[in-house]
């Protein structure tokens, strides 16, 4: 889940771990059978995917080319199927050591593609404040 911000941070039992200003909050999560091309191409999308408004005041611009910042978040909740019951199921998330090796794949690819890019912390219980800015909110599946 891709979010359009003006602000976005992360804090763990109190603490801040990490924050941005203007750029993208990515909510990622991973499903079972997804490998590194996923994640590339994840990463590819999402950096240009053109959601920041040119002078004109039309989405023309991608995170590159704005220079503004990203900040990840593991959330394997993304992957709950809530269409029977009442509680979601997550037979579909991807186990922990591939879900883990697959964020930091993803967001080693996005620092490589020349962009700031700060995270929350894979596993951990995490406390995200997003400020979207629109709101701007997208889905993006690499399937």
């Amino acid at each position: 889940m891709v979010q359009r911000v003006t602000s976005s941070s992360v804090t763990i039992d109190g603490s801040a771990v990490d924050a941005i200003g203007t750029g993208l909050n990515v909510l990622l999560g991973v499903a079972d059978g997804d490998g590194e091309t996923d994640a590339e191409y994840l990463a590819g999308k999402v950096v240009n995917l053109r959601i920041f408004e040119d002078r004109h005041g039309k989405m023309n611009r991608s995170l590159l080319d704005m220079g503004g910042q990203i900040l990840v978040v593991s959330q394997f909740t993304l992957l709950g199927d809530c269409r029977k019951g009442r509680r979601p199921s997550f037979i579909d998330a991807a186990e922990p050591v591939l879900a883990r090796r697959l964020y930091l794949h993803f967001v080693e690819r996005v620092k490589k593609l020349g962009v700031d890019t700060h995270t929350g912390r894979f596993g951990a219980m995490m406390q995200v404040d997003i400020v979207n800015d629109g709101p701007v909110t997208l889905l993006v599946h690499s399937r």
